[in-house]
């Protein structure tokens, strides 16, 4: 056994461990911690398959962008655990049936490829020549898979604009204001001028003759 062997297994370990804590924990915050750890093992086996783009990029994507934005919604909205674990065990059996026809349906279609008699067929390089599997993979990507990139592309585009509009729609119970008014302001409409008198006379105290003080 190579030592390429010894860290898939000890990154499959800890990742096997980190899925099953991530269902398992009872603290939601815990469980997206958790989460990032999988998601570091499994980066870690792409960078030993030499599948360097794909490994920082999960780490990127993934790890820097949406587990932050998930903990930061889970910490922010005060998750009550012992509200959501009731009926638990009410659905865990039709839960489970569903796990163990999906854990079938993976291992059918899994156990094919450990079932292969020969080597797969890897292209040999030319000495001297510079291999990178980012750059094929842009080929495929931009070549094969140029239309289901775009769809994929225009979907993307409309979830944006869809959660844009649906953060600025005009509510009641807020107070907006228009950029462009406040950009077109004069300081004539915002502040006024009003000369005064730089000294007022004192009032009088003293009491006016034929009245008493």
């Amino acid at each position: 056994m190579d030592i390429t062997s010894i860290f898939f297994y000890i990154f499959s370990a800890v990742m096997l461990f980190a899925a099953f804590k991530v269902i398992t924990s009872r603290n939601p915050v815990h469980s997206a911690l958790y989460l990032v750890l999988c998601f570091f093992q499994a980066s870690a086996i792409w960078l030993l398959l030499q599948a360097e783009f794909l490994s920082i990029t999960l780490i990127l994507v993934y790890v820097g962008a949406v587990m932050v934005l998930f903990l930061f919604v889970v910490m922010m909205l005060d998750i009550n655990i012992e509200a959501m674990r009731k009926g638990f065990w009410s659905h865990f059996p039709l839960a489970a049936s569903i796990g163990a026809v999906l854990a079938l349906e993976l291992a059918s279609v899994l156990l094919g490829g450990f079932r292969l008699t020969q080597a797969p067929v890897t292209a040999v390089m030319p000495e001297g020549q510079q291999y990178s599997n980012t750059k094929e993979l842009g080929v495929v990507l931009y070549t094969e898979y140029l239309y289901p990139l775009e769809i994929a592309a225009v979907i993307l585009l409309v979830a944006i604009v869809a959660a844009i509009a649906l953060t600025l729609r005009e509510r009641k119970d807020s107070k907006a204001q228009n950029p462009s008014d406040q950009v077109r302001v004069k300081a004539a409409d915002r502040m006024q001028l009003v000369k005064m008198a730089p000294v007022h006379q004192p009032l009088s105290t003293e009491p006016e003759e034929g009245k008493a003080p």
